[in-house]
């Protein structure tokens, strides 16, 4: 295409990305937030988008969360922001297999002077400790971490909410990839399941939200 003076125009953004971006841009974070991103840089790990964890504290307060579990603590960056959101003495259970995301996580909880009691970090395998979770006990469940493994968790997640509980599923259209019928690869065909065990139960009330990686939460019925 071409302007009116016969040049090429400009590249514009789709309004589906200008409103992702403009999502993004909308949330500030603060000063522990931004410390604990130095930290996932530095290690390497990943970390959710700003307009994703905001999406998270939301929906903490929304369903006044006293009891949440986190599958994939990273460096403590969704977990600083579902504590946002969580009741004042609400206790955050964070599970992740790598002892150095825990030891940047407990810095990124002090850095946010978080009482210690309000953590509680398991180091292992979510294989292993999701099961000695007990049923109905907690208010929100959030699903991180490998694609290949979020079959296993979200059914593990359904059967640890209680009744008017929320699960979110990161990452849940697998970057887009789901859309594709082409991609049949393990994870995008994980990602799928997935979201067919949370579409195909009863109980739960689901939506997709395109923020970050895209978001897939529902809600228990009660």
């Amino acid at each position: 295409m071409t302007d009116s003076e016969g040049g090429p125009h400009p590249p514009t953004a789709s309004p589906g990305s200008a409103l992702i971006d403009y999502a993004e841009s909308a949330i500030v974070e603060d000063d522990a937030l931004l410390a604990a991103r130095v930290r996932a840089d530095e290690l390497g790990a990943a970390a959710v988008a700003p307009a994703v964890g905001a999406l998270l504290a939301l929906l903490a307060r929304t369903c006044d969360a006293h009891a949440v579990v986190e599958i994939g603590t990273g460096v403590g960056v969704s977990g600083l922001w579902l504590l946002n959101g969580m009741a004042a003495d609400g206790v955050l259970t964070t599970i992740d297999p790598e002892p150095e995301h825990h030891r940047a996580a407990r810095q990124s909880f002090a850095g946010a002077d978080i009482a210690p009691g309000r953590t509680r970090l398991i180091n292992g395998t979510p294989r292993d400790v999701l099961p000695r979770l007990a049923d109905e006990s907690y208010d929100l469940v959030f699903v991180d971490g490998p694609l290949i493994d979020h079959p296993r968790h979200v059914t593990e997640a359904i059967r640890m909410l209680r009744p008017g509980g929320v699960v979110v599923v990161h990452n849940a259209t697998a970057d887009g990839a789901v859309a594709d019928p082409a991609r049949t690869d393990p994870p995008v065909a994980a990602a799928r399941e997935a979201a067919l065990l949370i579409a195909d139960d009863e109980r739960l009330l689901p939506v997709v939200i395109p923020l970050g990686a895209g978001v897939l939460a529902a809600t228990k019925a009660r």
